[in-house]
């Protein structure tokens, strides 16, 4: 078991109790899931195996950081219980589970020489969307409080292919989505491996 494997656990199992959570465990470290090898994305943040796993601890850090912030707490109202703030950040992509293959392509070497490479390509076999999907996988096995099921429904922001109206309606309404938001973007652009 890797560190970041271990350090999930710890976090999921410390944090994460409400029914379910053991058999959304034991789905997690199943064979029907690659959660802990698979990449969090084909070519960009976290392209490479665990970097889905890295990717989540990250989110989790950040989203952490940014909540505890007198601003956030007192200013904004954004108090949390450490499992709602376990729950949307380590589990808001698992969506991407089951979602990789490798595959080659063509890249020009040092000396300007076509050879093969291995890379991480899309092979979605069940496309129900990308934060929806995982609301979904999620509810499988527990239930989501409502502003748990926003902030993973909506964490791609204005990113997203979503109507910007919506967006901004759901941030206004479940503060939780905006700052998962917020976290996933600052993991995505500032702390996860390229």
């Amino acid at each position: 078991m890797t560190d970041n494997e271990k350090r999930f656990e710890e976090i999921y199992k410390t944090y994460i109790t409400r029914e379910g959570a053991d058999r959304l465990w034991k789905y997690l470290i199943s064979a029907e899931s690659d959660f802990f090898s698979a990449p969090a994305s084909t070519r960009f943040h976290g392209s490479y195996a665990g970097g889905l796993l890295q990717h989540s601890l990250n989110v989790y850090e950040c989203l952490w950081d940014y909540l505890k912030r007198d601003r956030a707490k007192n200013l904004y109202k954004m108090n949390y219980s450490e499992e709602s703030i376990a729950i949307v950040s380590l589990l808001h992509d698992l969506c991407k589970i089951k979602c990789y293959k490798i595959g080659t392509r063509n890249v020009k070497d040092e000396n300007g020489r076509w050879q093969s490479v291995p890379v991480y390509e899309l092979n979605d076999e069940f496309p129900y969307g990308h934060g929806e999907k995982s609301v979904y996988i999620i509810n499988r096995y527990m239930r989501l409080e409502t502003c748990e099921a926003f902030a993973i429904r909506y964490h791609m922001g204005f990113s997203g292919t979503e109507d910007a109206r919506t967006v901004g309606t759901v941030f206004e309404k479940y503060p939780l989505a905006y700052a998962l938001s917020v976290a996933d973007m600052e993991a995505t652009y500032y702390v996860d491996d390229k």
